[in-house]
């Protein structure tokens, strides 16, 4: 048994871990301190910040009748953020308890929030997974070496197959055909957006397809956390008709969801500028565990949730 490594991810190669098992490992405090660094920062996206947005996300998509849109369209950016903080979370703490062994698993997940499309993102989410499928199935079909009509179609039935991987329930058929559609039309159009990065401000640019593709994510999420694909329409118009007199209701209160908007950008700027912390270093090491610590004991919601990704 190796208890680091679960079906859940990451899912490694056997060239990957397989010799590890057959080398000798010897503690060492590098090592020790870099791995605990990793799962205690995963126990902090999941009951700081996931198990927090859960409360909210969890009445909503269970009372979207008497929902408003804005507080819909807040549980969705919600729920994109617990599935990540979720899987990334668990995905840290079994990378970090492997590390303090001497075993080097794969990362899971580079800030998938920062992609400037549907491709990067899958570049950057569940990385064990989606290059198992690309290696696996989409090469296996013909990948690239095919004509364009059958690299869309090559496309199109990794992702449907990604959705049923998750479950036989339309609503992940429906998540997984929509990444096929937008992997297709960005393929499309990719000639025209390297165009259109050189004609305007690229950093402008940047910042557009960044909100947009977070966009096209959370509102396909919604599908893959609806009960059934009726009630994941339902909500998506609820939120395409939303109204700036709109109120949120919430069983979190306004101090609340203000929290729980400061947990999420403290989040990306952790992955964004100091996700290169060096752990290491015996201070830096010592006061972020001790951070970590008390945010988790003061911060954390403790009601036994398991790890969303458990399910599949």
């Amino acid at each position: 048994m190796f208890y680091p490594q679960l079906v859940a991810g990451p899912i490694e190669r056997p060239q990957n871990l397989l010799p590890q098992f057959r080398e000798k490992h010897i503690f060492t405090g590098d090592n020790f301190k870099i791995g605990l660094s990793q799962m205690a920062f995963g126990f902090f996206k999941k009951v700081v910040i996931a198990d927090r947005l859960a409360m909210g996300v969890d009445y909503s998509f269970a009372n979207a009748v008497d929902q408003s849109g804005l507080s819909l369209a807040v549980s969705a950016i919600f729920y994109s953020f617990q599935i990540y903080c979720d899987f990334s979370g668990y995905s840290d703490i079994a990378i970090g308890a492997a590390r303090i062994m001497g075993f080097k698993l794969l990362t899971n997940f580079n800030a998938p929030y920062f992609s400037r499309s549907i491709s990067e993102f899958w570049k950057r989410w569940h990385i064990s997974l989606s290059t198992w499928f690309r290696d696996y199935l989409y090469f296996s079909l013909g990948g690239n070496r095919v004509k364009n009509h059958g690299v869309y179609l090559n496309l199109f039935i990794v992702f449907l197959i990604s959705g049923l991987w998750h479950g036989a329930n339309w609503t992940f058929v429906i998540w997984g055909s929509i990444h096929g559609l937008i992997m297709i039309i960005e393929r499309g159009f990719k000639a025209f957006w390297e165009k259109f990065n050189i004609i305007l401000n690229k950093y402008i640019i940047t910042v557009f397809r960044i909100i947009v593709t977070f966009i096209i994510v959370t509102l396909a999420w919604v599908f893959f956390r609806a009960e059934s694909s009726s009630k994941a329409v339902y909500i998506l118009h609820k939120i395409f008709n939303l109204s700036l007199n709109d109120t949120i209701t919430s069983p979190l209160n306004n101090a609340e969801l203000l929290f729980s908007f400061c947990l999420i950008a403290i989040l990306m700027c952790k992955e964004k500028w100091f996700s290169k912390i060096n752990a290491k270093n015996n201070i830096v090491f010592v006061f972020f565990i001790i951070l970590i610590s008390l945010c988790c004991y003061f911060f954390g919601v403790f009601d036994n949730k398991q790890f969303i990704y458990f399910q599949f």
